[in-house]
């Protein structure tokens, strides 16, 4: 019996350990490998079809030490931590996509003049650094580089910040370099420090064990995934206070603050801009955040920020709304407020779901239980993480509450005060001093996570071109929080912020209505080269567009006869006239140019471009208005803002026969104003249909409120793989601002 008993626990002991050695395999990912980078294509773009470009340019109007370059300024490769996990196949991911696939898409697919890597620093390893710096300069290489090359791939990463309250919230910013050569670039990108996310990726051990498991036909794929978060775990963070320089190398760097990053990158002393982007979003964004925040007396953290983006993938942060999520009684305590002006709080939303539950709804226990799922929701700094408190209701019940009523292809979620308007409308003010102002040129890009560079060139594969994921309905019904469950904690009172499952509590299905193919920023530069793109850059010499490649210009006219661009800054003591030319996007001819399939091969064009490139007809499509708003920014602290944005200010019709259009305008107020006054332009092309053009696609009453949406699934039975959420709007571009102040006397 004593041989049998010992027999019993050796192999018990053997099997844990057995069992014990292969979880700690299937965890840490042995014998995973990173993803190998396929072979950056040697061909250099057509260039003919470079030469095209200037040529229509100048045919446009064009100066003739100008040219239009058209790029984005915001591409991650699966390198980013939730790119690599929206990658991974029971997630509906389509595999890696690492720093040469976008190298060949920007040059072939899109046929962009720019691009830049963005991926997120937080949790990018030394050796992936390594191998991003690599692939920038490869992928420059094969462009020719010099002062005419056919794409210019900068180097940068994304600082992605999410502060818990909005008084510590300053949002995601890219960083990116000038340079790319030896001691022209940081040892280690400069990240914010742990965010929800990589919190979320760093806990899901179990989930890691069986996501190789659970889909053995991709067993490599997950171990190469498990691989990468061991190793990115496992590398310290970088000690604080530090010199950058004298730093090791094998350490993950953080600035915890704007005021930090810039320091940081004062030390390094490299060339650099830094871009807000995503602000309105709400994923990231809690409620009552404000660009406020971050503004000194003497605006020193915006001059470090000479560029935002008003658009991308991730929707529009263009206009501000006097609405909000929540708002402060007298006491200071977050309230739930009332709908006003077209916008719902989804805390009031909550509450009348919570009372279609009740089996009296008049009763008092139902106003309580109201009161307490309001309560519920407004603990959830982040508002869109609290959806699953109302078991059972679908991502139609949730109406359009928490959208911005009536906005061109808006962030999720919208936050009014992190918005374009909302800055450069705001005042910093000090005693002794003029007061700081957010100064900055308005710019598109795509925020895309597939490596895929300039996405808006087309409006078609949703899930490809867009960041519209969605995890495999089998596997999401695990993931869901047990509803049971969510009703007795919700009866004891209260129901903690955890029970909310961090990969559904933003409610993908809901969320994924608001992904888009994303913008593009162009660039009035003196030449293709490097130093002529990032100089035209640094003087906010730009404009974004939503994904067309529109032609604009936007010009101040002085007396003498000269004139200043948009992004400048004037004295002047008249009242200003101004120039506007817009000329309409090429549409598209299907498919991709022949000289697309012989650089890449059949193959890798179909999966990396899916079989459809930029390939312009010689037809334009037509715009139809010139948008005007000014905005007059704050003299005192306490003035209200909203009256200081005039969105329109003016609407100007154009007469375009295909060839574009030509307007001017002046502003009868300005030399007795006494006030700074801010002008920028949007160009409306004539409307076509768009992925996700209409997030929601609301059935609307008389009074155009929405009474049934019907938002675009992701996954699970009501998602169509056929239906690309295609809605008809108007694409459109924005200038960047034209700054005048009083000319003193």
């Amino acid at each position: 019996m004593k041989k049998i008993l010992l027999g019993v626990v050796y192999f018990t002991v053997g099997a844990v350990l057995i069992v014990a050695a292969a979880y700690a395999m299937l965890l840490r990912g042995t014998g995973g490998d990173y993803i190998s980078q396929p072979q950056i294509s040697r061909t250099a773009r057509d260039p003919l079809s470079v030469s095209r470009s200037r040529a229509t340019q100048v045919h446009a109007g064009a100066s003739a030490d100008r040219q239009i370059l058209f790029g984005d300024l915001h591409v991650h490769t699966t390198w980013s931590s939730d790119a690599f996990l929206f990658s991974l196949p029971l997630i509906q991911g389509e595999g890696a996509h690492p720093p040469a696939d976008a190298c060949d898409f920007a040059r072939h697919c899109s046929a962009l003049d720019f691009w830049s890597i963005n991926d997120h620093a937080e949790m990018l390893t030394p050796e992936q650094w390594r191998e991003t710096i690599a692939s920038i300069r490869e992928c420059n290489e094969v462009s020719g580089g010099g002062s005419d090359p056919d794409l210019v791939s900068l180097l940068g990463w994304e600082w992605t910040q999410m502060g818990s309250e909005p008084e510590n919230h300053y949002g995601h910013k890219n960083v990116i370099l000038r340079g790319i050569g030896a001691g022209e670039v940081p040892t280690r990108p400069i990240g914010a420090g742990q965010n929800l996310l990589n919190d979320a990726i760093a806990g899901m051990g179990p989930m890691r064990v069986a996501l190789p498991v659970l889909d053995r036909e991709n067993f490599s794929y997950y171990m190469d995934f498990n691989r990468w978060v061991t190793e990115a775990m496992a590398t310290p963070l970088c000690e604080e206070g530090v010199p950058v320089r004298e730093l090791p190398e094998n350490c993950i760097e953080t600035a915890r603050t704007p005021g930090t990053l810039f320091a940081k990158l004062d030390d390094w002393g490299f060339d650099n801009l830094v871009i807000p982007h995503g602000t309105s979003w709400g994923i990231h964004s809690p409620a009552l955040s404000s660009l406020a925040s971050q503004m000194g007396t003497g605006g020193e953290l915006s001059e470090r920020q000479p560029l935002f983006e008003v658009f991308s993938g991730h929707g529009n942060s263009e206009r501000y709304g006097p609405f909000a999520a929540l708002t402060r009684d007298q006491n200071g305590e977050l309230v739930c407020p009332e709908p006003s002006d077209g916008y719902e709080p989804c805390c009031h939303r909550a509450g009348i779901l919570a009372r279609r539950t009740c089996a009296d709804p008049e009763s008092e226990e139902c106003a309580d239980r109201v009161r307490r799922v309001r309560d519920d929701f407004i603990a959830g700094s982040y508002g869109s993480s609290r959806f699953h408190l109302i078991p059972g209701a679908t991502p139609e019940d949730w109406g359009e509450c928490g959208q911005l009523p009536g906005g061109f292809m808006p962030a999720f979620m919208y936050r009014p005060m992190m918005s374009a308007q909302y800055g450069l409308a705001l005042g910093a003010f000090g005693e002794g001093r003029e007061p700081g102002r957010y100064r900055y040129g308005l710019i598109g890009s795509s925020d895309n996570h597939k490596a895929r560079a300039g996405t808006g060139y087309k409006e078609f594969g949703r899930k490809a071109m867009t960041d519209a994921w969605g995890i495999d309905g089998a596997v999401l019904e695990r993931l869901e929080p047990d509803p049971e469950v969510l009703a007795a904690e919700r009866e004891k009172g209260t129901l903690a912020l955890d029970e909310v499952r961090p990969l559904t509590g933003f409610m993908p299905e809901r969320g994924a209505s608001f992904y888009y193919t994303g913008g593009l920023v162009a660039a009035h530069a003196e030449g293709r080269g490097r130093d002529a793109l990032f100089d035209s850059l640094v003087r906010r010499e730009v404009y974004g567009t939503s994904g067309d490649r529109i032609l604009l210009w936007f010009d101040l006219l002085l007396p003498d006869g000269t004139s200043k661009p948009m992004g400048s800054e004037f004295e002047l003591s008249e009242n200003p006239r101004f120039e506007v030319r817009a000329v309409g996007s090429f549409e598209q001819k299907p498919g991709c140019p022949q000289d697309v399939v012989s650089s890449l091969g059949r193959e890798r064009t179909e999966r990396l471009c899916l079989g459809e490139c930029y390939f312009p007809s010689d037809t334009r499509n037509e715009i139809t208005r010139i948008e005007v708003v000014r905005i007059r920014p704050q003299k005192s602290p306490d003035e209200p803002v909203a009256p200081l944005i005039e969105d329109p200010w003016r609407i100007l019709p154009c007469s375009d026969t295909g060839g574009g259009c030509r307007v001017e305008f002046e502003d009868p107020d300005f030399s007795h104003s006494g006030r700074e006054t801010i002008y920028y332009v949007r160009a409306i092309q004539e409307a076509k249909p768009m992925v996700a053009g209409d997030p929601l696609r609301c059935d609307r009453d008389e009074r155009g409120q929405c009474i049934r949406p019907r938002p675009c699934y992701a996954n699970g039975p009501k998602f169509d793989p056929g239906d690309e959420c295609l809605d008809e709007v108007e694409p459109r571009a924005w200038s960047s601002p034209i700054f005048l102040t009083q000319a003193s006397n």
